[in-house]
């Protein structure tokens, strides 16, 4: 197919790591993208080591290990996985308590949970994930990174501020000029060596903690094995499983949404799993996807495949070992300047707008608003997420309760016997049926009364056990009861379970 002057139109090669090696400009999103990753990924894997109370070798380790891992391992490429904050605050006891070899043999129990989890299709479960949850983990990610670069920003000198300043103009106006370099490597080179020019004394990267100056090596935990050790450990090691699939499952969703494609999220819950097993062996505290990371690399860069992955732990690593003396030299500001946009990205911003707030059912902002307020308040997004889902879950239920409606009318039988119909509609579970019980006349009914649920649905025990309850009531009055119109399952439910509920 030609176009009107002649030429052949190009085809836009899907992001694929067999492509990224066939274009130039998509093997260089690539390589910049894991490029601005890495440098981004240092003073953070430190201050969560600091997070976690060990060496920052032991973060910096993790996120070289994870990342790497994670590019041939994962579910959803160009996701970045890490050493991060949620997992360092689950883990931080037991450094306390037990030292480091203890939280190497979580992170490797941790990550053979999440193997298990993986293969038990876990990752199923993300679709009972309310978009409301989803919309308050986003705001609360948002949030989160920002807060977190705020002590950067407190007792500084006051140059740090133009500097930030200049760092997010940068950012935000390098790509009405070009997207050839993503534009937060930019502003960390150009700031970077504007401070070493005139000698600025500001907090760099080197004044977060020290740089590792040697590999990575294999080792075995030393601790004895024994039940006492798995009774030390195992309770972290679960904790530390759910929090990092959660956060995995729910960065690779969104990431997802972003690129407009799938992902493979019970690959992902392995993936995580093996992922953390090998940090382990190789003293990392271990990780989970890293969301700033990720909307650095696949929003801000535009990388879109695991070679981006790759690098971004291959380019720490040698960034931290063989250039750790200029590494160290970054300013702080200018990632500070990275994150701040990150975050601002990060938020969606339509969800606050006062239209979108008057148009949106009251329910689904509380919701929203309670993961984010337990997000902020805990700085665990699993619990957020967790009180978001079970909020949502009582609101639901209860909405749902009250479409559950019972008509009454009497029925003149040929016989010349009247019969009382009930004619129930909605849907009968615990929070509708324990009210179904009060909905009727007991007293005045006639001796035959007929209990229509052809447009129901009985779903649970409690139903049954309500049902059980009406029956036995209008039984000791001298009437009969008869329940018609059941569907197939519930007539199986009914059956089955009729009888044999105990009544309360």
């Amino acid at each position: 197919m030609t176009t009107a002057h002649g030429s052949t139109p190009t085809t836009a090669l899907e992001p694929t790591v067999r492509n990224a090696f066939r274009s130039p400009r998509m093997l260089r999103t690539e390589v910049l993208g894991g490029l601005v990753v890495a440098l981004a990924l240092i003073p953070e894997a430190i201050s969560f080591s600091i997070i976690a109370g060990v060496d920052p070798r032991v973060g910096l380790f993790a996120a070289f290990t994870m990342a790497v891992s994670i590019s041939f391992l994962g579910g959803r490429p160009a996701m970045i996985s890490a050493a991060t904050g949620a997992v360092a605050l689950v883990i931080a006891p037991v450094v306390r308590d037990h030292g480091l070899d203890y939280l190497l043999a979580t992170v490797i129990l941790g990550g053979l949970i999440q193997v298990l989890l993986g293969v038990l299709g876990v990752a199923r479960l993300m679709r009972f994930i309310p978009r409301s949850v989803m919309v308050g983990f986003v705001n609360a990610l948002a949030i989160l990174i920002f807060l977190a670069q705020v002590p950067h920003l407190v007792d500084v000198p006051w140059a740090v501020y133009p500097m930030v300043a200049v760092g997010i103009a940068v950012i935000v106006g390098m790509p009405r000029l070009t997207r050839v370099i993503p534009s937060p490597l930019v502003a960390i080179v150009a700031l970077t060596g504007f401070v070493l020019a005139t000698g600025l004394g500001l907090p760099n990267v080197g004044d977060e903690g020290e740089l590792p100056d040697s590999l990575p090596s294999l080792l075995l935990p030393n601790v004895p094995f024994t039940m006492e050790t798995l009774r030390i450990i195992a309770p972290f090691a679960l904790a530390m499983a759910l929090v990092g699939l959660l956060e995995s499952l729910l960065t690779a969703k969104l990431v997802d949404d972003i690129t407009d494609t799938h992902s493979d999220k019970t690959r992902e819950a392995w993936g995580q799993g093996a992922a953390n097993v090998i940090t382990g062996f190789f003293g990392g505290m271990g990780g989970c996807a890293m969301i700033g990371q990720t909307m650095i690399n696949v929003k801000a860069s535009g990388a879109r495949t695991r070679i981006s992955t790759f690098l971004a732990g291959t380019f720490l690593l040698i960034l931290v070992v063989g250039f750790g003396d200029v590494v160290a030299l970054i300013p702080m500001a200018a990632l500070v300047a990275v994150m701040v946009m990150v975050s601002v990205g990060t938020f969606d911003w339509h969800s606050i707008q006062p239209a979108t707030l008057r148009r949106m059912p009251k329910s689904e902002t509380f919701v929203m608003a309670s993961t984010v307020a337990v997000v902020v308040a805990t700085h665990n997004l699993a619990i957020g997420v967790v009180v978001g889902v079970l909020v949502a879950m009582v609101l639901f239920a209860r909405r749902v309760a009250h479409l559950t409606n019972t008509h009454r009318e009497l029925v003149e039988n040929p016989d010349g016997t009247v019969t009382a119909l009930y004619t129930v509609t909605g849907e009968l579970f615990f929070a509708s049926s324990n009210d179904l019980y009060t909905q009727f006349d007991y007293a005045d009914d006639p001796e035959q009364v007929v209990i229509d649920l052809s447009q129901s649905h009985v779903w649970d025990a409690s139903t049954v056990a309500s049902l059980d309850a009406i029956t036995t009531k209008y039984a000791r009055k001298g009437k009969s009861v008869e329940i018609v119109g059941l569907n197939s399952a519930s007539a199986e439910r009914h059956g089955r379970l009729s009888g044999s509920l105990p009544s309360h």
